[in-house]
């Protein structure tokens, strides 16, 4: 398995109990694979399904159909079924996910919410507190906001902390929902640094972005949500 994922047959459908039993097909047998260092970029209007094939892929939900292997530990491991230590296992090791929203401990300093993916992993503290030092400067996190709880930040705040906790290790896959939303020009250009950085060191990107300027300067390839088309850029 020369892919970092390879996704086929993918499906996805939610029943609304709450609306008379509708059905909804989110997700119609879909493919595609992801070489190292490349970022395919999902691409359709708002509703087509981007998003719930991100959670989809990190096993938030469960596909009605299809495969999804990725390489876990340098072996292929296929996630449809896999058991819950599994999930938590390939979460910890090989996919990193950068939502658009902070979901952390209350009360918990900004600088030890960064710190903390690196310290699973087994970094050492004084390592892993440079890295994360270093990550939120280039984010423009002040000094004075380090031993602050993020949840008393303003909303671009607590997105660049995010974005640095999702970038204190190297991941095998990165999955990107908006990555840059709610910034500014000169940190969306940090963040399009950190990904460019990502992929460089071997990182395969999926992505979601409506801002063309971000789409053009990060995508290897497109996989267009409504068509189901998959193309190199």
């Amino acid at each position: 398995m020369n892919a970092v994922i390879e996704v086929n047959g993918l499906s996805k459908t939610f029943v609304l109990h709450q609306q008379n039993g509708a059905v909804l097909d989110v997700l119609d047998t879909v493919r595609f694979d992801v070489q190292p260092g490349r970022c395919l970029i999902l691409h359709g209007r708002s509703g087509a399904g981007k998003s719930t094939l991100l959670r989809t892929l990190y096993a938030n939900y469960r596909p009605m159909t299809g495969s999804i292997r990725v390489r876990h530990e340098g072996r292929p491991l296929e996630l449809v079924g896999a058991e819950p230590r599994t999930i938590l296992d390939v979460r910890r090791r090989t996919m990193g996910y950068v939502s658009q929203f902070l979901r952390v401990i209350p009360r918990v300093a900004c600088l030890d919410v960064v710190m903390e993916p690196a310290l699973q992993r087994g970094m050492t503290a004084a390592k892993a507190e440079s890295r994360a030092r270093e990550l939120l400067r280039r984010l423009n996190i002040g000094e004075a906001l380090l031993p602050l709880a993020p949840g008393t930040f303003s909303g671009g705040e607590q997105q660049r902390v995010n974005i640095a906790r999702s970038f204190m290790v190297d991941w095998p896959l990165m999955l990107l929902d908006e990555p840059t939303a709610s910034l500014d020009q000169a940190n969306r250009d940090v963040v399009l640094d950190l990904i460019a950085e990502a992929k460089a060191a071997g990182s395969a990107l999926i992505a979601i972005s409506h801002e063309e300027g971000v789409r053009t300067r990060i995508a290897d390839q497109y996989l267009d949500m409504c068509a189901e088309e998959h193309a190199d850029a």
